[in-house]
């Protein structure tokens, strides 16, 4: 914390809660991030396909890294404070204590995280009833939204599901815990509650059909009544527990929330092309960009001033980052872990990892490697490797466009290869798969009217993959922007508290002051072609796997 700092600059606090961790960033009013500090979150997996949380841990952890981060600045500095998260189910009871979710029946596992596939029964029961809410969300609610959860909780944990005081995401309890104001952000409840956007109500039909009628009693106070757009200042700011707890100032701006995902989106949408990069055009128009926030899974977020609706991607919904725009979210439910996985199952693994001294350092030997494999094989480009293997990368299911939760993955053209070189060849099939699914989502856009992007930008831990990034170039044949700050999630929660707190006019105008410039990446015109024929094998993976599912039910 030594750096010198204008005692007159404002700064801002993003806090960022993912899947295994808290972190708080200091942030600049032009978006360069001064501090950062990271501290790990509990997760417990009492079964499989369960994954739980603790509110409690996870605001303790905000409290220690938001202290780091502020230590060598003036509380009075300090002007706005924005938060985001996953979109985690937290429940609670009177008086906001925590209420178990899971069938331990441990009060501290209050949370239902996101990835948890549990609901899954739940979730088919909602979609038949094929209620027009779910236009908005691609035709069907997934599992991995809250409603369901809501539903196996009343079936499952009827103890808690009667206790509820407020059930909240994960983004809005940070908000009412930083203020006691109970305010709900309409990024969170259109994007993973079904709440109305175009009604700007929650819809009593739907959550009666859903069979949780009770969630609409007194004025749906268990869901929150006051819904506001992301950037808009909650109550009076931090609470004097809350400030202290988190060492800044009483009535310090609290911004509405934004999901995870979604606040990388908005501190991307503002970044530019550095003008050293030759033949770079100015892009301003946040229409034409494709934020691609890359880390354990994928989110693939874009807007638009007219309403899309495209089977298979949620949305349009309507102000859920930027007010006046509506956004369509697609996704891939693992992208990061999925990569894990294909290295960490391989028998090379062990050796590897002993050998290098990490995951990171095995990827950059990979990446490594791939060029000189090509160029003994008499390759011009690495992706020849894999002409004759090809992948459905869905191990998880599919969140987008199929959305299809039960999908699973293929893999086609193995042979008795062995050894690390096996391990790399492997690795960029599945590398490139999942560039085909953003290819999937991105061609299911344009079929239902979206217009043409002209750029990708990434963030997160994959966007420092290099072969991820070029794949994705290559693959979508569109220039792939990376923002020289990194941290794209942290800025965009900052961003929030900038605009709460009036220091720009605008949850946009926040966007483009803090976005800073990126590093272009072009599509290679050599293996146009090649993907172009591997990306129609794709799609045909997917149309066998149906097949084969019909031949084995006795369909066909």
């Amino acid at each position: 914390m030594s750096k010198s700092r204008c005692p007159d600059a404002a700064y801002f606090v993003g806090v960022d809660v993912g899947t295994g961790s808290a972190r708080a960033a200091l942030v600049a009013a032009d978006g360069r991030v001064e501090e950062q500090a990271v501290e790990a979150i509990k997760t417990w997996t009492p079964e499989p396909h369960y994954y739980e949380q603790s509110s409690e841990d996870i605001w303790n952890a905000i409290c220690r890294v938001v202290k780091l981060v502020i230590a060598g600045v003036n509380k009075q500095q300090v002007k706005g404070i924005g938060f985001d998260a996953t979109c985690s189910l937290v429940i609670l009871g009177e008086n906001g204590t925590p209420l178990t979710v899971s069938r331990s029946g441990s009060s501290e596992q209050n949370i239902i995280l996101w990835m948890d596939h549990r609901a899954e029964q739940e979730t088919a029961e909602i979609n038949g009833g094929k209620h027009p809410l779910l236009q908005y969300v691609g035709g069907q609610v997934s599992l991995e939204m809250e409603i369901p959860k809501l539903l196996w909780l009343k079936r499952h944990l009827p103890t808690t599901y009667k206790g509820i005081w407020r059930a909240f995401d994960l983004p809005d309890f940070l908000t009412w815990r930083a203020t006691e104001v109970d305010t709900r952000s309409l990024c969170s409840v259109v994007c993973k509650w079904n709440y109305d956007a175009a009604a700007y109500s929650w819809n009593e039909e739907f959550l009666r059909d859903a069979d949780l009628e009770e969630l609409t009693r007194e004025k749906f106070s268990a869901l929150g009544s006051d819904v506001q757009p992301p950037g808009k200042p909650v109550g009076k700011g931090l609470s004097q527990r809350a400030a202290s707890e988190l060492g800044l100032e009483m009535g310090t701006v609290v911004s509405t929330s934004l999901i995870d995902a979604h606040a990388g989106a908005l501190g991307m949408f503002g970044c530019q092309a550095d003008k050293n990069n030759k033949g770079v055009k100015d892009n301003d128009d946040v229409q034409g960009k494709m934020a691609l926030i890359a880390g354990t899974s994928t989110c693939h977020m874009s807007i638009t001033r007219d309403a899309c609706f495209a089977q298979g991607v949620w949305g349009p919904y309507q102000d859920a980052i930027i007010p006046g725009y509506f956004l369509n979210e697609g996704g891939q439910s693992i992208a990061g872990h999925l990569l894990d996985h294909v290295l960490k199952t391989h028998e090379c693994y062990l050796e590897l990892s002993s050998k290098l001294g990490g995951d990171k350092y095995i990827y950059q030997h990979l990446n490594k490697l791939l060029p000189k494999l090509a160029a003994q094989r008499g390759l011009s480009n690495l992706n020849f490797l894999t002409q004759d293997i090809h992948v459905w990368p869905d191990l998880h299911g599919n969140r987008s466009p199929v959305a299809d939760a039960t999908l699973r993955g293929m893999l086609s053209g193995l042979d008795m290869t062995r050894g690390v070189e096996s391990l790399a060849i492997k690795y960029l099939a599945f590398t490139q798969a999942l560039a085909y699914g953003t290819r999937h989502i991105i061609e299911n856009l344009y079929q239902h009217k979206r217009s043409a992007f002209q750029t990708l930008l990434f963030c997160g831990g994959l966007a420092k993959n290099p072969l991820y990034v070029q794949c994705h170039a290559d693959i979508c044949n569109l220039p792939a922007l990376i923002p020289d700050e990194q941290e794209m999630v942290l800025v965009g929660a900052a961003a929030l508290g900038a605009a709460a707190s009036g220091h720009y006019d605008s949850l946009e105008s926040a966007s483009k002051a803090m976005g800073g410039t990126g590093q272009l990446l072009e599509p290679n015109p050599e293996t146009m072609e090649l993907h172009n024929r591997k990306y129609r094998v794709f799609l045909k993976l997917l149309e066998h796997q149906r097949q084969y599912r019909d031949i084995m039910q006795g369909e066909i």
